[in-house]
């Protein structure tokens, strides 16, 4: 590993950490989903189903907390695989999790569109073509294209820029959320939302397998760990702490939208969280406010997902597992710029392809995130086993017990996608993506060299005391 690739800075503070992942966390996804939840399930049992669901990954999230710890370097779960699995184990994970975050920033930049097209009447212009019966309009290849091009910009630009961007965004997010409970609290009324007795396991658990994947985003914390001045082992435990803020956000959201609307009449909106603010304040301006809330966060997401995933690509190029020449770091910002500048430039031509399109991506890509966690775990294990002097500044008590949890989580995860699931890819679209990742990822790291692979032991030594 030579000196001119990896010349990150440490300047990320904690605050910049924890609002990284608590931004990526709390994305797009409560704008849209808070009526199916609360349809599905009541205002109970999704709040139920949230607490379960915070607590499964609170336990993968504590997994990676001692890792992280341990090994706080850029690339994050390619650094612990590559440590206890080797190459070809270390690459099936990272090339795994790099598929679950091109997903979700493809997914942004479709997304915010489809929020414009809520606030701004007029909004789809020109329709160009169709894509699996959904029509792509010229409005949103310019606005979506147009903000790839500008969130590409912010991570190349430095990544201090992009945590002050996700902070002002991120407060943005927080004060809508606040806004809407204090008006449940004042104006809001309890709704013929189904009691928990009458929606049974069935409508928690359909709430529950939806939870964790409101809160990918976590891990963005132990990709960007080798730029942050923060001691270890706070690393390591700003991993739960920001996953329990976003279950205690996504709690609130959904009490407070079912005091608003019950969950039939919240399912019929487009985004029934704007719905909920539109009917606690009697005003469409407000409920317009929310709207932009969602805007906020497609973009918080999008810049904590950008992040993550170019540092990812960075961290298997540097390690010679796909080309080299991607593991540059531009010489004035600090940054992975040509990862970066791959990852902003593919996603610049999501919007051609249609909503239905990237619907597809993003389901494979869930499967390839969940691989990612299960490699993380596998990973624990091995360490903890062969390795049990490393210097783990977040040692985990009952660390056994925590790793056998989380193995059974992750792989009950999995069980989710795979035929006869409640998540299961769809035959053939879903499966072909993943199929054509899978092959595109062997091809790439025949072709490459892994001479220059990382020597994590060497790299232990920088670890800041």
């Amino acid at each position: 590993m030579g000196e001119d690739t990896r010349k990150f800075e440490r300047v990320l503070t904690k605050k910049d950490l924890f609002v990284l992942a608590f931004g990526a966390m709390i994305g797009w996804g409560w704008i849209i989903q808070t009526g199916f939840w609360i349809d599905e399930a009541g205002v109970a049992g999704s709040v139920l189903g949230f607490v379960v669901g915070a607590i499964m990954v609170c336990i993968v999230g504590l997994i990676y907390g001692e890792l992280a710890s341990a090994l706080p370097f850029v690339g994050g779960e390619h650094v612990y695989s590559l440590r206890a699995l080797g190459p070809v184990g270390s690459f099936v994970c990272t090339w795994s999790l790099v598929l679950g975050y091109v997903g979700v920033v493809v997914f942004e930049v479709i997304a915010l569109p489809s929020a414009l097209a809520y606030i701004v009447p007029g909004f789809n212009v020109l329709e160009l073509w169709s894509v699996a019966g959904e029509p792509v309009y010229a409005s949103w290849i310019l606005v979506g294209g147009i903000g790839a091009i500008v969130m590409t910009a912010l991570n190349y630009r430095g990544v201090k820029p992009a945590a002050q961007f996700q902070t002002i965004l991120t407060l943005v997010i927080a004060l809508a959320g606040i806004m809407l409970a204090v008006g449940a609290v004042l104006n809001g009324q309890s709704q013929p939302n189904p009691p928990l007795s009458d929606v049974g396991a069935t409508g928690v658990a359909t709430v529950a397998i939806m939870t964790p994947f409101m809160f990918v985003g976590f891990d963005v914390i132990p990709q960007s760990a080798e730029e942050a001045d923060v001691p270890p082992r706070l690393i390591g435990l700003l991993i739960p702490a920001s996953v329990t803020l976003a279950a205690l956000f996504y709690i609130g959201v959904i009490w407070a939208s079912g005091q608003a609307m019950p969950g039939s009449a919240l399912v019929e909106s487009p985004l029934p969280a704007a719905a909920a603010m539109e009917t606690i304040f009697d005003s469409q301006f407000i409920g317009r406010i929310m709207a932009l809330a969602g805007i906020a966060g497609v973009l918080t997401s999008w810049n904590s997902f950008l992040l993550g995933a170019s540092r990812a690509v960075f961290a298997l190029a540097d390690s010679g597992m796909i080309p080299k020449q991607i593991s540059t770091v531009h010489p004035e910002y600090n940054t992975p710029s040509t990862a970066v500048v791959l990852i902003g430039g593919l996603s610049v031509f999501a919007p051609l392809f249609g909503e239905q399109m990237l619907v597809w991506i993003v389901n494979a890509s869930g499967l390839g995130l969940v691989v990612a966690w299960f490699f993380v775990v596998i990973s624990f294990f091995v360490l903890r086993r062969n390795e049990p002097d490393l210097d783990r500044p977040l040692k985990l008590p009952f660390g056994y017990a925590f790793g056998a949890a989380a193995l059974v989580l992750t792989l009950g995860f999995i069980g989710l996608y795979l035929p006869g699931g409640p998540s299961a890819l769809l035959w053939p679209y879903e499966w072909l993506i993943v199929l054509f990742w899978a092959l595109l990822g062997v091809v790439l790291y025949s072709v490459s060299s892994t001479d220059s692979e990382v020597d994590v032991a060497d790299l232990e030594t920088e670890k800041l005391e």
